[in-house]
Parts: structure tokens; C-alpha cells; sequence
């Protein structure tokens, strides 16, 4: 179905999907660009082709995202386990980002679901999925 072979896209790369209709989704893509001077990370959205394929590949809903999904070494990391280790990776004080881990998992993703599931009530919603601009190309997939 997709001109691509998923599991050779993630292999070597640390790709995190976002909703790219969603407002807070956009602005943790703003700050993965300002803040990831290495270009460790590919941003892609869950509604592009290569979105939908990861998504599929992990076995997720093509229609409904509930989470932000980060792949590095193949393997899917979600909710607040996905934000630490993405945030943790960016170096300088955000490495600092791991002490959060001492917060048990479970009250952890609870907080993360909360604001997840309500994400457009609280920061809106675009009504298109928005297009990167060019200067930015080196971070998207």
C-alpha cells in the first residue's frame, strides 16, 4: 500500500508523530526545533502517508490519536515515557528532564492523558494539517 518499507524508515531513526492539526502538538514541534540543535529527531505527522504506515506498523488507529508516539530503535515509546526520553536527549538542563521518572508511570500518564484528551478544548485546533515551513525541512521526515 505505501511506496516505503516501515521497518527500514525507523530503524535509524528517532521519529516522533504528532497531530498536526492540533495547536499543543505544533508547539512541541516549535520546541523539538528550537531545542534539538543536532537534528537527532525526524518530526512526522500521523496524518501523512508515513504517519499512517508507523501507525499501522504499531498496530494504532489511523483515526484517533491519542498520544504522541516517539520510535527510536525501532521500538514505540508513548505518553510520559515518550516526552522524558525526547526531552531528556536534547541536552543542557533538559537532560534533567529523566529526574521525572521518580513519579510513578501510572500518575505520570494519567496527568499526560488529561491533558491529551483534551488538548483542542484547551489550545484549539487548525482546521488543516499544518505544512512545515522550509527552512525546517532537515527535521521532518
Amino acid at each position: 500500500m505505501y511506496s516505503f518499507n516501515v521497518p527500514q524508515l525507523i530503524k535509524n531513526n528517532k521519529i516522533i508523530l504528532f497531530d498536526g492539526q492540533c495547536r499543543l502538538c505544533s508547539a512541541w514541534c516549535n520546541f523539538i526545533i528550537k531545542h534539538d540543535s543536532k537534528l537527532q529527531f525526524k518530526l512526522c505527522s500521523v496524518q501523512s502517508l508515513k504517519g499512517q504506515a508507523i501507525l499501522e506498523h504499531f498496530c494504532y488507529p489511523t483515526d484517533s490519536f491519542k498520544t504522541m508516539i516517539y520510535v527510536e530503535n525501532s521500538q514505540c515509546i508513548t505518553q510520559s515515557d515518550g516526552v522524558i526520553n525526547v526531552v531528556s536527549q536534547l541536552g543542557g538542563p533538559w537532560r534533567f528532564a529523566k529526574i521525572l521518572r521518580i513519579i510513578p508511570k501510572g500518575i505520570r500518564d494519567w496527568a499526560y492523558d488529561r491533558i491529551a484528551f483534551n488538548r483542542y478544548r484547551l489550545f484549539g485546533k487548525y482546521d488543516y494539517c499544518r505544512i512545515p515551513n522550509s527552512d525546517y525541512d532537515q527535521h521532518y521526515l
